[in-house]
């Protein structure tokens, strides 16, 4: 059976060197750009080839898009043959935030139809606490493949639906998947403008997590999101710009709460235009 939502450190040890899995370090530094390929080359998983959040899951901004567009569907699938994916292969996600980036690319994979994608839990810090080892420099490229996009198993909005939702025409529940303190506007280290999408609700992302970095079991996962709407895919999801929205997502299909949608553009494109409301409670 395939991993669909998470993976080991343990599990994926017993599958390293099996060429049917495909290992990605998402490891980046959204202050900037060139972190993520430094800590790769200085170490990564055995066979780990890197994933880069602008370069390969984003597009580049532009014009009243957010901070992290998705990426072009075929440069993305382009990305994936040269990388040695194609539709039977198992992908692993990971890294040292524990899976904020990593989930990006297991809902791109999801995007394009492909269920065998799974973030490794606990990230980088669970390989080495359990005594895996590091490789420095660069993995070798694989041998190009065909990968097909089949049906999406991922969801989405965008700014237009958001707004309907807002003015009470859809019946979507919000949630907020930043931390307390920029939900409430108190500040925003990143964006221009601080608050949260009007009767959008709050869950950090960040509270997935136990105190070891691990995802927390299943039913704890379900008590932080079934009581939002009786639906889950009544539920769409943001952050800042798209990114960790998506680890809220991961949680959610890891409790057996399918179907919930992603706002790509977040926050970073909701409030590009001024006449689009902000609630600062």
């Amino acid at each position: 059976m395939p991993y669909t939502t998470l993976v080991s450190a343990e599990t994926l040890a017993k599958h390293l060197d099996e060429a049917g899995w495909k290992i990605f370090d998402c490891r980046c530094s959204p202050s900037d750009p060139s972190v993520g390929e430094q800590l790769y080359r200085e170490g990564h998983l055995p066979g780990a080839r890197h994933a880069d959040l602008d370069r390969v899951l984003a597009s580049p901004p532009h014009p009243g898009s957010g901070r992290h567009p998705l990426p072009d569907r075929k440069a993305f699938i382009t990305w994936l043959c040269e990388e040695g994916v194609d539709n039977d292969v198992q992908v692993v996600a990971y890294d040292n935030a524990g899976g904020a980036f990593a989930a990006r690319l297991w809902w791109l994979m999801r995007w394009l139809g492909h269920e065998s994608v799974a973030v490794l839990d606990g990230g980088l810090q669970a390989w080495q606490a359990m005594g895996g080892e590091l490789e420095a420099g660069a993995a070798p490229a694989p041998a190009r493949v065909l990968f097909r996009a089949g049906p999406s198993l991922a969801g989405s909005v965008d700014a237009r639906d958001i707004v309907k939702i807002t003015e009470g025409r859809r019946e979507e529940t919000l949630v907020d998947a930043r931390s307390p303190s920029r939900y409430r506007g108190a500040e925003e280290p990143i964006d221009p403008v601080a608050g949260h999408i009007p009767g959008a609700l709050n869950r950090p992302f960040s509270e997935n997590l136990d105190a070891r970095g691990l995802f927390l079991p299943p039913d704890q996962l379900r008590k932080r999101f079934e009581t939002f709407h009786a639906t889950p895919n009544k539920i769409v999801h943001y952050c800042g710009s798209g990114v960790t929205a998506c680890h809220n997502i991961l949680a959610m299909e890891h409790a057996g709460l399918h179907g919930s949608l992603l706002y790509p553009g977040s926050w970073s494109e909701w409030i590009g235009d001024p006449a689009r409301p902000v609630d600062k409670p």
